[in-house]
């Protein structure tokens, strides 16, 4: 049935070919751990984006119950952690994972920086992986909110007045990221749908881009 399937789509999309080039695609020796022990930290870029799948999915499940709103946010979290089937594990999941994604998207950038695969021609992919980079925090900092627990808000308050001291633009910034003149109602929304729509697809656009550049300029070697 499935070879069926396949058939049915490769007659119609030409996929085949893009398959074998995935397929027969040779790994370098320096990033085969089998060859090399230190090609471990050139796994730090794919262990990344596993965990950011893990939020993407994680996250989806976690918008069927979660309210985005003052008078309801705290009680869907705590009716998804506590009354749903295995609300706990797959909140627990995004929660720390929220953490990891930032400490094994540093360890890639500290890899990258160290081993100079920013240098030419790979600049534009450096850029855009710092772009990824900032994306994330910016996730995790609206993130950080939703559960609207004391915690959380008085956390954020904290990073809205620092972002309020960026010269020039401060102000603006304070305004959009509260949606008005205190942390409210309208922050709580505005951080969701940052949460949810924007910063994602702007994240899947970034990262598209980064694979596309890694696939045509393949993968730096070491010093």
């Amino acid at each position: 049935m499935l070879k069926g399937i396949y058939s049915w789509i490769d007659e119609r999309l030409d996929i085949t070919p893009l398959w074998r080039d995935v397929a027969d695609h040779e790994v370098p020796e320096h990033v085969n751990p089998a060859h090399h022990f230190s090609a471990f930290v050139y796994c730090f870029g794919g262990l990344t984006f596993f965990i950011v799948l893990i939020q993407f999915l994680s996250g989806m499940f976690l918008t069927m119950y979660y309210v985005p709103d003052i008078e309801n946010a705290y009680k869907s979290v705590d009716f998804l952690q506590y009354n749903v089937a295995f609300g706990v594990i797959v909140r627990g999941m995004h929660h720390w994972g929220a953490s990891l994604v930032i400490v094994m998207m540093f360890l890639h950038t500290l890899r990258v920086f160290f081993t100079g695969a920013y240098k030419a021609p790979r600049e534009m992919n450096w850029v855009v992986g710092m772009l990824i980079f900032f994306v994330i925090l910016g996730l995790g900092f609206t993130g950080y909110l939703l559960p609207w627990d004391n915690k959380a808000y008085f956390a954020t308050q904290v990073g809205i007045k620092i972002a309020a001291t960026t010269p020039f633009i401060g102000s603006y910034l304070q305004t959009f990221l509260q949606g008005g003149d205190i942390v409210g109602a309208t922050t709580l929304t505005r951080f969701f749908a940052l949460h949810v729509f924007f910063l994602p697809a702007l994240l899947l656009a970034l990262l598209g881009g980064h694979f596309y550049m890694i696939r045509k300029q393949g993968i730096a070697g070491p010093l």
